[in-house]
């Protein structure tokens, strides 16, 4: 998603949101260091397989996916992480491992872990690409995603 398209969908919406350039960075605890933003405002989207389907999980960056809370939240029989051949097609106007977390856009269910779901608070994320975020709050993300909320960290 470029960042004119997903700032139109934003837009669409009536919602505020700040855009953020920071060095290039490839780790959503990189990025967040690099952007100054706190490790746990940053999201980071991880690409799952839920019974053959993608999906997103998007947990704060200081955090770790569970694939077993993952497959107990979701009913699924099969959870794994996908693999970049899986879904890069899905994001041509994306850099690899930079795609937003705005599932709902293409299809596909949105995890989220619920140490994000801070309704006073705000989520920062890639915005297709390793040099740009977008900061947004909570409240707005959810309202536009309707991500599925649960524990999804391990500990």
């Amino acid at each position: 998603m470029s960042m004119s398209r997903l700032e139109a969908f934003l837009d669409s919406h009536r919602v505020a949101y700040d855009t953020l350039t920071h060095p290039r960075a490839f780790t959503a605890e990189a990025t967040a260091f690099s952007a100054r933003i706190d490790r746990h405002e940053m999201a980071k989207t991880v690409m799952v397989r839920l019974d053959g389907r993608l999906a997103m999980a998007v947990l704060p960056a200081d955090e770790r996916l569970s694939l077993a809370r993952l497959r107990e939240v979701s009913g699924a029989s099969e959870v794994g992480l996908a693999s970049e051949a899986e879904f890069r097609d899905r994001f041509p106007e994306c850099e690899v491992g930079a795609m937003p977390p705005f599932g709902n856009l293409y299809g596909m269910e949105v995890y989220a872990a619920d140490s994000l779901a801070d309704e006073d608070g705000q989520i920062a994320f890639n915005a297709g690409t390793h040099r740009e975020l977008l900061l947004m709050e909570w409240s707005d993300f959810e309202r536009l995603v309707h991500p599925y909320v649960a524990s999804l960290s391990r500990h």
